[in-house]
């Protein structure tokens, strides 16, 4: 059987119903696109609602005591620009660079898509991208950044929606107030202001090349991390503007990219110690809000810097530093937690736990006080063994009869520990706990010479409170909290007072830790007005501290190795002590001198050369430490040819030698010798002598609650 031949007009009815069908599929993708044109136009926000950049972000601007902003958290907005204040400028150098046919398309540019399938076609690469500015900004406002074809479908008819709804000025205002420049800025003002230092609505021609030149790669191009590639850039940006005829090319050719002005960054990132504390308080002092806020805060900047620069250039080398200033209400008005931020995020002003030596007499002088003894009771500085642990002074020698005044001027250890014996050692760590120490105090002896670990912050806090005649200081860093439209979400109240200890006991310890300033080891924070305060040196020069206050501002320093290694030559009276001054000269220059309540009497003492190398260290005779180098020298003493000259050996008047005992004693009989048996102190004029109120009680008779 012959086989069936087709008919002569079967090919072309093949074609035509092709031809049909994607007639058909082509009638049913527009109409469809119509239809979700119509819809996304229905469902999209008002043009009042997208001026609201809420979508973007909640944006936190913290603020200085005196307004200048510190850092801004999350993105930065800028004032919004209507479309007639924004420079012609950048109106036009944002078309020419991002979508010249901007005025003409629909929300999509056909020409520009056939332009790229023909360019990847020839060149046999993939498509560039082709989206015009409405297409970006639905992106931004609606879409993310993905590179899927779902994405870029609903872009284009998102755009085409927008084209619709609005007008292409309205759309370019959207759009230059929305976009991202890099650096946490969104829209032209905050570009503006963030590398120019101004607003955008007088931006040149030159500044208006950088900003446009950002969007293609924000952090590429952006001034303040690379402004070479921000000013070639802006060159081509220029350039094109003349090409497409937004500009003459005179213009372009008068502008030099090289003399616009970038504003230049602060190098002080120590305020990001101070802001990191600070903000996490907000979810405490406020309700959640995604609303923009500005934080007013109560760090002084002037303060900042001269704290800053105190901690650089008196740390000792590969040590770190920290320092807390707090004014009378508790306000704090400079804080650095370490020697670089960028280098260590690490707060040691409010993080770090470490020893705090001598400084924590402060609370055991505090308790002595307030038990009924007076600075100018008199003590026995003696060898003492509590419960097994013998502490030592610094200097190895014990002086016999002191005054009290004397006794923390001087830092002796022997009669911190018989304080600690006599009143209990849980009720010196109860008054630690009453003036805002939050670490765990040991209980044992050796807590009176600082060996529990506490917080630079709580420390400079319960010396505030001291200056704040007992009552309480409570730190606190923000003052306000408003919404950028004006409306006040906080205010800082001063807290209820409560007092910690009696007037007339703070007074006296105030006496106490101005004499430690004046005649004392911390002689070195002297600041030219009336300073109290004291130093705290830990066993090994692991830990130096000194903690003062003077006009109403306290402040504290700390200084060590995050190892908690040996730090040869650190004392609280040396680096700390000068670190203070330094920072207190420049922080209380502006302020009224201050007189203290007590007035500290010239001492019949002096300091020994030991007790100015070593005079506030806690010295324990129980504990191992080795008390020389590998070099045999002293732990902490520095080199011979840069400290204390070095004792000579007594020789014979003939110079044959080193006199023997014997010679010695022939030399100086027992009647010419000195009947005091602490003979390392000088002796004043004989007067009635004070009894000991630390002395053991007489069995036989009751001893009265105060000396």
């Amino acid at each position: 059987m012959a086989p069936k031949r087709s008919s002569p007009g079967s090919g072309g009815s093949t074609f035509m119903s092709v031809i049909k069908g994607l007639a058909y599929a082509a009638v049913l993708g527009l109409l469809a696109l119509i239809v979700a044109v119509a819809v996304a136009t229905a469902y999209l926000p008002s043009y009042g609602t997208l001026t609201k950049r809420t979508n973007l972000g909640q944006m936190i601007r913290v603020r200085a005591a005196n307004g200048q902003v510190l850092v801004a958290v999350g993105p930065s907005f800028g004032k919004w620009l209507p479309y007639d204040q924004i420079p012609p400028e950048m109106r036009a150098a944002m078309i020419s660079t991002e979508d010249r046919r901007f005025r003409s398309h629909i929300g999509v540019d056909p020409i520009g898509i056939g332009r790229a399938i023909s360019a990847a076609v020839v060149k046999n690469r993939r498509v560039s991208a082709t989206s015009t500015i409405t297409q970006q900004l639905a992106r931004n406002i609606f879409l993310t950044n993905n590179r899927s074809f779902v994405r870029k479908v609903k872009e284009a008819v998102l755009a085409l929606a927008l084209e619709r709804k609005f007008s292409k000025n309205q759309i370019l205002e959207l759009y230059l107030n929305r976009v991202y420049f890099g650096g946490g800025a969104y829209g032209i003002d905050a570009a503006s202001r963030k590398f120019f230092g101004h607003g955008a609505d007088h931006l040149s021609l030159g500044e208006a090349a950088i900003i446009a030149g950002l969007v293609k790669a924000p952090s590429n191009y952006s001034p303040t991390a690379d402004i070479e590639a921000a000013r070639t850039r802006s060159a081509v940006v220029l350039q094109t503007m003349a090409k497409n005829g937004f500009i003459n090319p005179s213009d372009a050719a008068a502008v030099d990219p090289a003399t616009v002005r970038i504003q230049q960054t602060t190098n002080n990132n120590s305020v990001r110690y101070f802001t990191d504390w600070a903000l996490p308080q907000l979810d405490t002092l406020i309700d959640e809000t995604s609303d923009p806020i500005d934080v007013w805060t109560t760090l002084d900047p002037r303060m900042q810097v001269a704290a800053d620069r105190a901690i650089a250039a008196n740390s000792p080398p590969g040590t770190q530093g920290a320092l807390v200033a707090i004014d009378r209400d508790g306000a704090v008005r400079a804080m650095v937690g370490g020697k670089d931020y960028v280098d260590s995020i690490y707060n040691r002003a409010t993080q770090a736990e470490r020893q705090p030596g001598s400084a924590f007499k402060l609370f055991v002088y505090l308790a002595a006080l307030e038990s009924g003894m007076k600075p100018t009771d008199t003590i026995v500085d003696e060898p003492v063994t509590i419960n097994g642990w013998s502490p030592r002074n610094s200097t190895r020698t014990n002086l016999g009869p002191v005054t009290l005044r004397e006794a923390f001027s001087r830092s002796i250890n022997t009669i911190s520990a018989k304080i600690g014996a006599q009143l209990g050692f849980s009720t010196i760590a109860d008054m630690a706990r009453r003036f805002g120490i939050s670490t765990p105090i040991s209980t044992f002896p050796s807590m009176v010479l600082g060996t529990s670990d506490v917080r630079l912050i709580d420390m400079t806090r319960a010396f505030a409170s001291v200056a704040n005649k007992g009552v309480a200081v409570t730190p606190y860093a923000i003052r306000k909290v408003v919404t950028a439209d004006g409306r006040q979400l906080y205010q800082h109240d001063s807290s209820e007072e409560r007092v910690l200890v009696a007037p007339w006991v703070a007074a006296e310890m105030t006496d106490l830790l101005q004499s430690a300033v004046l005649t004392g080891t911390g002689r070195a924070a002297q600041i030219g007005r009336p300073v109290a305060g004291k130093t705290g040196t830990t066993q090994s020069n692991k830990d130096g501290w000194f903690v003062g206050f003077s006009s109403g501002l306290t402040t504290g320093v700390w200084m060590g190795r995050d190892d908690a290694r040996m730090v040869r030559g650190l004392q609280g009276g040396t680096a700390p002590a000068r670190a203070f001054h330094d920072f207190m000269t420049i922080a209380v220059a502006n302020r009224p001198v201050e007189q203290f309540e007590t007035q500290v009497p010239i001492p019949d003492w002096q300091l020994t050369p030991e007790e100015e190398m070593f005079g506030d260290m806690a010295v324990d005779a129980n504990a191992i430490q080795p008390m020389v180098d590998e070099n045999g020298m002293p732990i902490g003493m520095p080199p011979a040819d840069q400290g204390l000259p070095q004792q000579q050996p007594m020789v014979r008047p003939d110079g044959t030698g080193e006199p023997s005992q014997q010679e010695l004693d022939q030399a100086f009989p027992p009647q010419q010798r000195p009947a005091n048996q602490y003979p390392s102190r000088p002796q004043p004029p004989p007067q009635p002598r004070q009894p000991d109120p630390l002395a053991p009680a007489d069995p036989s008779e009751p001893r009265s609650e105060t000396p």
